[in-house]
């Protein structure tokens, strides 16, 4: 007998599902969509890493606190200068940056240089006191970043000068201010006392100091201030005593280093010669030696430790010393006009005057790669020098312009083309500093010598048959007159 098979009672024939094919078109259609904008980077995966490590302000102004603990000043203005970016509106990070670059000033060794930092530390300033005019720390840094701005040495490279005056008054005013704000802020009180000392007001500056410490002997700034302002009145010792206690707060600031240096120094030029002098010496150059170990320690290209050192061995006679160490100087910075000049003037003192003549020239008239290694008494292999620009005339450099022109009129006698760079020189000396007797009477030395040169030429000599080819030109190398 034949059984027909019954297949539905063992499964349901499939019938298509219009709903479920029509979910299915718009998964796909979603799943090319996705595809898409992930190749073309508008979508990012998930799974993937950031493209770059997001960081919070505060980490920024940790890592700024660390590195301005540390010493390394460069560092920590980056640091500041990141945390600003990830919050301009942050009063406090912009004061501190502000803080730090008008310290960072003190290692830095020509006006031009300095005053780019302490033009962009009053911007930081500026901008902290836009967001937090009410701030008692914001307006104290910045009664100290406007004191600093109003070094009269600055002024003859602002563009139309006679700025100390009324910057230190607006310092005065600001600090004040703060005071107002928060009588008991040691950071105000110790600002507005180193105001009161540019301004020679000795005892005014005292109480403020002494208000200051007792609110924050913990604060380095309160004892730098408290050091100047023992320096300013001539008590060198105290002056070492607190530069060192600001010390064992901040124990890595090479330029607190510097200023005791710079204090002992000055105990060993006041002392009679003999063992005592000798020790004073010896703990000035010691006090710059540290400075340059930290300096070394963190990779910090800082000219300053070997200029004290240089000038400390000047003092003592030792002109190859200094001289070694002023070279040292040059070759951490060699196109520093500033350090040329001081350069020069130690060659000059060590009677040095050819060599000295290289290195002056470099500072007041620029000088090309060549020069520049004659003027550093030789380039060491690989170093073919560099192209130096001459520095504006101003009350620091003065100097260096009158030593040039001095040396050139010396060397005149037997060089008379050296009178043409020496009278353009001494003549824009005494034009612009006419009431400067010290300028004027080298000045005119130098002149005078120049004067009997050129008069010797203008006389008729006796003639005399000269082969020319035993005639020899010995023109100054490097040498280009400044239009």
């Amino acid at each position: 007998m034949k059984v027909n098979r019954r297949r539905a009672l063992f499964y349901q024939r499939r019938t298509s599902n219009l709903y479920r094919l029509f979910a299915l078109a718009l998964f796909i259609l979603a799943g090319v969509w996705i595809v898409i904008r992930l190749t073309t980077g508008e979508i990012r995966n998930p799974f993937d890493p950031t493209p770059t490590s997001t960081r919070t302000i505060n980490s920024w102004v940790l890592e700024g606190e660390a590195s301005f603990n540390a010493g390394d000043l460069p560092a920590a203005i980056t640091a500041y200068q990141e945390a600003t970016r990830v919050d301009p509106n942050n009063a406090e990070a912009l004061a501190e940056l502000a803080r730090i670059q008008a310290y960072s000033s003190r290692l830095l060794s020509n006006d031009t240089d300095r005053l780019t930092r302490l033009t962009e530390a009053q911007q930081s300033a500026d901008q902290a006191k836009a967001l937090a005019p009410d701030d008692s720390n914001v307006l104290a840094i910045r009664a100290f970043v406007l004191d600093w701005n109003a070094d009269p040495n600055l002024d003859a490279l602002r563009t139309g000068g006679k700025m100390a005056a009324k910057l230190i008054i607006e310092a005065d005013q600001e600090a004040l201010r703060a005071i107002s704000l928060n009588s008991q802020n040691p950071l105000a009180l110790a600002f507005y006392a180193e105001i009161l000392i540019d301004e020679q007001k000795w005892t005014q500056a005292e109480q403020y100091i002494q208000s200051a410490l007792q609110l924050g002997p913990q604060v380095m700034d309160v004892h730098r201030v408290y050091g100047y302002y023992l320096e300013s009145i001539k008590y060198y010792r105290q002056a070492i005593e607190e530069y060192q206690q600001a010390l064992t707060i901040n124990p890595n600031l090479t330029f607190l280093y510097i200023s005791i240096g710079h204090n002992y120094r000055t105990l060993a030029n006041n002392s009679p010669k003999g063992s005592q002098q000798t020790e004073l010496y010896n703990q000035a150059l010691e006090s710059y030696a540290k400075a340059v170990r930290l300096n070394e320690q963190k990779n910090i290209l800082d000219p300053s430790p070997y200029l004290a050192i240089a000038k400390t061995y000047v003092q003592q006679g030792e002109f190859f010393a200094a001289a070694r160490n002023a070279q040292k100087a040059v070759a951490l910075d060699p196109t520093n006009a500033d350090l040329y000049g001081q350069l020069g003037g130690i060659y000059k003192s060590g009677r040095n005057f050819e060599t000295a003549i290289f290195a002056l020239q470099c500072a007041v008239d620029g000088c090309t790669p060549e020069g520049s290694c004659l003027a550093r008494n030789g380039c060491p292999a690989g170093d073919e020098g560099v192209t130096v620009i001459p520095l504006q005339l101003s009350p620091r450099s003065a100097i260096y312009y009158l030593d040039y022109g001095s040396v050139l009129a010396a060397f005149s006698p037997q060089k008379p083309s050296y009178c043409d760079a020496a009278v353009r020189v001494l003549t824009l000396l005494i034009q612009t500093y006419s009431t400067d007797q010290i300028i004027l009477g080298n000045a005119a030395d130098g002149l005078s010598i120049c004067a009997n040169v050129l008069a010797a030429q203008t006389q008729t000599p006796t003639p005399v048959t000269t082969p020319a080819s035993t005639i020899i030109t010995t023109p100054m190398p490097g040498y280009t007159p400044r239009p």
